[in-house]
C-alpha cells in the first residue's frame, strides 16, 4: 500500500510539472518571432556591469549626456542602479542613431537626416524613434550637435510620413525590401478603386493612431524644449495636413463608406492581420479608429482610449506650436482643425470610453466600438491606460484614473501577471505570463508614492538579468528568461525614469 501511495504521489507531481511546463511552452510558442534568451542560474549576476560599447564604436556622442551620467552616477547610492542608468540612458545614441549631415550621402534632401533603428530590428518606427530620443530634449540647448541630430529625427519622420502616413515603420532607403513586402495592404486609387500600397521604402504598413501622434509629440516637445522653428517647413506642414485628414477620416463609422486603409497578412498569428482587411465594425462616436495598437497587434475594438487621449494632448500642443509660425490661411485652417478634433475626441472619450466595472466602478476601457461594447484590459506598450498621466491627459489623482489604475494593477486585468520573480503588465504581443519592464517603469512614472517607486527600481534592476539593459519582457517567474535583449525604447524610458526621479525626488537615489 505504501509503495502504491508513493507511486501515486510521484505520478501527481510529474503531472503537475508537465502541466506547468506545457503552460510555459505554450506561452513561448505564442511569442510569434520573438526569440527567448535564457541564462543558467549559475550565471546570475552579483552586480550590474558597465556595458556601453567602446567609445570608438558609439554611433553618436553627446558630451552633455555623458557629463550628466558621470555627475549623477558618482552621487547615486546604489552602484547597480547607477550602472544600469549609465548603460540605458545613452543606449539609443550609442547603438541606434544613424546621423547624416550636409556633406554625407543622405537619403533625404534635408540639412540633417537621422535614422533611428529600434535596436535589434534595422528599421525606424515613428513611435519608437520618438520615445527613444525624448529624454535627450532637455540637453538640446547645451549641445548643438545633439540638437541638430534631433532636428534630423523630425526631418526623417516628416519625410517618412510624406512617403505614406499610414505606415508605422520605414526602411533606411528602398534598396532592400522588408520581410513584410508581400503584405496585402491597399490605398485608394482612381474612381473608387484600391491599389497596392506596400513599397520597398516601408518596413511595415500597420496603421496605428499613436504612430502619427508620436510625430506630433516629438515636434511639439522639441519646440517646447528649444524654441527652434527650423524643422517646421512646408514639408512638415504638408505632413501635418495629412495627419489631421487621417485622424478625421478615421472618425467614420463602418457604415459610412469604404475605408481608405486595408491590410491583410498571411500569418499564424491572428493579431497580425485584420478581419476582412479593415478590422472590427465601428460606429461614429467622435474618437478616431486605430486598426492596430502600439504593440503592432490588431485592435480588438476600433477605438483605443489611450491613443485617442494621446491625440487630444498632442493636437492641442500642435495648435500652440502652429500659433508661433507665420500667420497664413493654411496654418489658420490647420490650427482650427487640430483644436476641433481635440475637442471632439476628448468629449467622445468621456462619453463612450468610460466603463462601469462591477468591482472597480467607473474607469476607462482599453478599447470601445461606439456601439456600446468595451474591452477592459491594458497593454504595456505606450500609450497605455496606465500612462495617461505621463501622456498629460489627466493627473494621477483623477478619480477615473485611480479606479482604472486599481484595475490595471490587479488580476482582473487579463494581461497583469504575478509570479515568483515579479508582477506587472504585459500584453497579447508575447502572451500571458510575460511581464514588460516598460509597464514597471510606467508604474513608477505615474505614482507619487516613494516606496512604490523604490520597489519598481529594485524590480527593474533584477529584470536586467545581469546584462545591464532593459528587455522587452521577462517570464513572471524567471528574470533570466526574456525577449529582445536590445530594445532601445525600453532603455530610453528607464533613463527617463531616473532623470525624473533625480529631478523630482532626488533623496530616493542620491547620497
Amino acid at each position: 500500500l505504501a509503495i502504491n501511495i508513493l507511486f501515486l504521489i510521484t505520478i501527481i507531481n510529474l503531472a503537475n510539472i508537465y502541466c506547468f511546463n506545457q503552460q510555459y511552452i505554450h506561452n513561448k510558442v505564442h511569442l510569434n518571432h520573438h526569440r527567448i534568451y535564457s541564462q543558467s542560474k549559475q550565471n546570475q549576476f552579483s552586480e550590474i556591469p558597465l556595458a556601453r560599447p567602446e567609445p570608438n564604436q558609439r554611433l553618436f556622442v553627446s558630451k552633455a549626456v555623458d557629463n550628466l551620467i558621470a555627475n549623477w552616477t558618482s552621487l547615486m547610492k546604489d552602484k547597480d542602479l547607477a550602472n544600469l542608468f549609465s548603460n540605458c540612458l545613452p543606449n539609443t545614441l550609442d547603438t541606434t542613431v544613424h546621423y547624416l549631415q550636409e556633406t554625407d550621402n543622405k537619403v533625404t534632401s534635408y540639412l540633417f537626416d537621422t535614422f533611428v533603428v529600434t535596436g535589434d530590428i534595422f528599421a525606424m518606427w515613428l513611435r519608437d524613434s520618438t520615445n527613444q530620443v525624448l529624454p535627450y530634449l532637455r540637453f538640446a540647448n547645451q549641445d548643438l550637435n545633439l540638437q541638430n541630430m534631433l532636428r534630423g529625427v523630425i526631418y526623417r519622420q516628416t519625410y517618412s510620413i510624406l512617403l505614406d502616413p499610414y505606415a508605422n515603420a520605414f526602411n533606411f532607403d528602398a534598396s532592400t525590401p522588408s520581410e513584410w513586402i508581400y503584405d496585402s495592404t491597399k490605398k485608394p486609387s482612381f474612381l473608387g478603386t484600391m491599389q497596392p500600397a506596400m513599397t520597398n521604402y516601408l518596413h511595415e504598413r500597420k496603421f496605428e493612431l499613436d504612430s502619427i501622434c508620436a510625430f506630433l509629440r516629438l515636434s511639439t516637445s522639441y519646440y517646447a524644449a528649444t524654441n527652434d522653428l527650423l524643422p517646421f517647413s512646408q514639408d512638415w506642414l504638408n505632413a501635418i495636413s495629412s495627419i489631421l485628414d487621417i485622424i478625421q477620416d478615421q472618425q467614420k463609422g463602418s457604415d459610412e463608406g469604404n475605408s481608405a486603409y486595408f491590410f491583410q497578412r498571411q500569418t499564424q498569428q491572428p493579431t497580425d492581420t485584420l478581419l476582412h482587411g479593415v478590422g472590427q465594425p465601428a460606429k461614429r462616436c467622435g474618437m478616431s479608429a486605430s486598426p492596430f495598437r502600439p504593440s503592432d497587434d490588431a485592435s480588438s475594438l476600433p477605438f483605443p482610449i489611450a491613443a485617442n487621449a494621446m491625440a487630444v494632448v498632442n493636437l492641442r500642443n500642435l495648435s500652440a506650436l502652429l500659433s508661433h509660425l507665420s500667420k497664413t490661411p493654411e496654418i489658420d485652417l490647420l490650427n482650427q482643425k487640430a483644436l476641433q478634433l481635440a475637442n471632439e475626441i476628448e468629449q467622445a472619450i468621456e462619453q463612450f470610453g468610460v466603463y462601469n466595472h462591477p468591482t472597480f466602478g467607473k474607469m476607462y476601457a482599453y478599447e470601445v466600438d461606439g456601439f456600446g461594447s468595451a474591452y477592459a484590459m491594458d497593454d504595456a506598450n505606450i500609450p497605455s491606460l496606465l500612462s495617461l498621466p505621463y501622456l498629460g491627459y489627466c493627473s494621477n489623482n483623477n478619480n477615473l484614473y485611480i479606479n482604472t489604475r486599481k484595475f490595471l494593477l490587479s488580476s482582473s486585468n487579463p494581461y497583469y501577471s504575478s509570479g515568483s520573480a515579479a508582477q506587472g503588465i504585459g500584453g497579447p504581443h508575447v502572451g500571458q505570463g510575460w511581464v514588460w519592464p516598460m509597464s514597471i517603469i510606467m508604474r513608477a512614472l505615474t505614482t507619487d508614492n516613494d516606496q512604490e517607486i523604490l520597489d519598481c527600481l529594485e524590480t527593474l534592476k533584477q529584470s536586467s538579468a545581469g546584462t545591464g539593459f532593459m528587455h522587452e519582457s521577462f517570464w513572471k517567474d524567471d528574470f533570466y528568461s526574456y525577449t529582445r535583449p536590445w530594445f532601445a525604447w525600453a532603455n530610453s524610458l528607464f533613463g527617463e525614469l531616473i532623470l525624473r526621479v533625480g529631478e523630482t525626488k532626488p533623496y530616493l537615489i542620491f547620497k
